[in-house]
C-alpha cells in the first residue's frame, strides 16, 4: 500500500466519523431538544445527552484538523497556498464549533436554573435571548463549515486525487449548502432539500477513500501558487 492510499484511507475514516458525528449531534442529540418550543425544561432533562453532543462535536472538530494535517504534505505538491488555506479554514471551523458549544452550554445552564428555581419568570424572560444567541452561532458555524469543505473538493478536483465526478458534485453541493445557510440567516430559507447533496457526497467521499484511497497522479505542473 503506497502512502497516498494509506493517508487516503485514514482520511476517509476520519471524514466518516465527522459525517456520523454531525448527523448524530444535530438530528438526534441537540436538534430535537434545543430547537423545541419548551427547551427551558427539556434541555436540563437531557443534560447528559447535551453534554455528550458537545464532547462529540469537539472530537469532530479535532478530527478535521487532523485531516488537514495529514493532507497538507500531499496538497502542497499541487499548491502550498491551498494546503495552508484548507488547514486555516479547519482551524476557523473548530473555533466556530467551540463558540456554538458555548451557546449550547448557556441554554443548558439556563434550563437548569429555570427548573431548579421553580420556573422563575425572570429566567423565562431570557428564553428568547438565549435561543436567538444559539440560532446565530449555530447557523454561522454551518456557514463557516462550507469554507474548508469547498477548498477540500476544489483541491481534489485540481489534483485528481479522487475521481473528478466526486469533486464536481462536492463543489456543487457546497454551493447549495452555502446558499441555503446564507438565506436561512436572513430569515428566507429556500428548502432544506438543498442540504441533501452535501449529505450524500460527504458520505460518498469517505467511503471511496476508505476502499480506494487517494490516487497518485503524476504532477506535471503545479497549480498556480
Amino acid at each position: 500500500m503506497n502512502s497516498n492510499q494509506k493517508i487516503g484511507r485514514i482520511t476517509g475514516a476520519l471524514l466518516l466519523f465527522i459525517f456520523i458525528s454531525g448527523v448524530t449531534i444535530f438530528q438526534f442529540l441537540q436538534g430535537p431538544i434545543l430547537f423545541s418550543d419548551n427547551f427551558l425544561t427539556t434541555t436540563s432533562e437531557n443534560a447528559n445527552q447535551i453534554i455528550g453532543s458537545i464532547v462529540l462535536g469537539i472530537f469532530s472538530g479535532i478530527a478535521s484538523i487532523v485531516i488537514a494535517t495529514l493532507l497538507f504534505p500531499i496538497f502542497k505538491k499541487y499548491s502550498i497556498r491551498l494546503g495552508y488555506l484548507y488547514f486555516s479554514f479547519c482551524i476557523l471551523n473548530f473555533i466556530t464549533i467551540m463558540i456554538d458549544n458555548v451557546s449550547v452550554i448557556s441554554m443548558l445552564e439556563l434550563s437548569r436554573a429555570y427548573v431548579a428555581n421553580g420556573s422563575d419568570n425572570s429566567l423565562h424572560s431570557l428564553q428568547t435571548l438565549v435561543y436567538k444567541k444559539h440560532f446565530w452561532t449555530h447557523y454561522f458555524y454551518l456557514l463557516i463549515s462550507c469554507f474548508p469543505v469547498f477548498v477540500l473538493y476544489y483541491t481534489l478536483f485540481l489534483s485528481k486525487l479522487v475521481p473528478r465526478i466526486i469533486s464536481i458534485v462536492g463543489i456543487i453541493a457546497v454551493f447549495l449548502m452555502f446558499i441555503e445557510e446564507l438565506f436561512s440567516i436572513f430569515g428566507h430559507s429556500i428548502s432544506m432539500n438543498m442540504l441533501l447533496p452535501i449529505g450524500l457526497i460527504q458520505l460518498m467521499l469517505p467511503l471511496w477513500l476508505i476502499f480506494r484511497g487517494l490516487n497518485s497522479p503524476m504532477v506535471e505542473t503545479k497549480i498556480k501558487q
